[in-house]
């Protein structure tokens, strides 16, 4: 029986495992992502887990793998939310679990809005959104979605005991 990955806090000093798991992404799965094609890993990673004020979460395996990413960037009054899971492990509802804690720390967080830019047709993205405890609006661009929600109906959304305390934020 596999263990779920836990989630922990990541930052700049997990940046060799953070590369390693962009290089173990399919293009299609980096293109969903990013929406464009990449350059190496290395050269944007240190300035996205650098960047102030921003939250980054990672999925570990048992193996201490990072399996997929959650990053909140905050916006003015809003926050972006962006995810990334592995290819192994997508179908698994790791992005629909990072998505969650995401939430929980834009609640805690005070931002009115949390955002995601999706490409249109993102089967897999569309499946986590559907997931979300609370309506997903959504307005269309140039083959761009942006789906967002208000952060204050999380309040009633999530249980009272979960919206503190939800990272473990151990290495080990």
């Amino acid at each position: 029986m596999r263990r779920e990955p836990r989630i922990i806090l990541i930052g700049p000093g997990d940046l060799a495992r953070a590369v390693a798991m962009h290089r173990r992404c399919s293009t299609q799965t980096l293109w969903s992502r990013y929406h464009r094609a990449m350059a190496d890993p290395r050269t944007y990673l240190p300035t996205l887990l650098a960047r102030p004020g921003s939250v980054h979460l990672a999925a570990r395996d048992t193996t201490g793998r990072i399996v997929a990413v959650g990053h909140l960037m905050p916006d003015h009054s809003a926050v972006e939310a962006a995810l990334l899971v592995e290819d192994a492990w997508q179908g698994h509802g790791l992005g629909t679990r990072l998505l969650r804690h995401l939430g929980r720390h834009a609640l805690t967080g005070g931002w009115a809005t949390l955002y995601g830019l999706v490409l249109s047709g993102d089967e897999r993205m569309d499946a986590i959104l559907r997931h979300a405890p609370v309506p997903v609006h959504r307005s269309e661009e140039y083959g761009t979605v942006t789906a967002w929600v208000h952060v204050p109906d999380l309040a009633t959304a999530l249980p009272a005991g979960r919206r503190r305390g939800f990272f473990r934020t151990g290495r080990g």
